[in-house]
């Protein structure tokens, strides 16, 4: 199975991203997660990127708040999936990271997900996995027919109530 890289941008983004990780463990799903930034350790983000994917990586999530351009960096060097989690911040809530990690140039696509949807990222991440993996295909197959009994099993419930 491929591997899903975790780069943040910085360790403050650690107890975001660990919704990630949770998913990831649930599902088995091998990942390694690193600490990079576009600004300040621009060559180890460039270097990881380049060899991604001969290490063994299918995809990669990004994270990162306010100038968030890590995702886009990450993208500039590899031909693998970049997924960009926007990290909230004080100052504008996540909007400024939002933008800075959804507008990119044409050629270079970042997939992002909600501000501070580290959950999703993972799931995107298995799924861009499982176009060539049959077995996790298999689990997230049963993981939504499981979701969708739950929200069947709370409706039916409802108009039980409701009688």
């Amino acid at each position: 199975m491929k591997k899903v890289a975790i780069i943040m941008g910085s360790d403050s983004d650690l107890p975001t991203v660990e919704k990630a990780f949770d998913v990831l463990n649930e599902y088995g799903v091998p990942f390694e997660a690193h600490v990079f930034s576009a600004h300040r350790t621009p060559l180890q983000a460039k270097e990881f990127s380049e060899n991604a994917r001969k290490n063994g990586f299918g995809a990669i999530i990004a994270a990162a708040g306010m100038a968030a351009h890590l995702a886009g960096a990450i993208a500039a060097n590899t031909t693998l999936p970049v997924i960009g989690i926007p990290i909230s911040s004080k100052a504008f809530g996540g909007m400024d990271a939002l933008l800075s990690t959804v507008q990119m140039p044409s050629g270079i696509p970042v997939a992002t997900v909600a501000v501070d949807g580290a959950a999703n990222s993972a799931w995107l991440a298995m799924e861009i996995i499982a176009v060539s993996d049959d077995a996790l295909a298999e689990k997230l197959t049963q993981a939504r027919a499981a979701n969708a009994e739950k929200v069947l099993k709370k409706d039916r419930d409802l108009n039980e109530k409701l009688k």
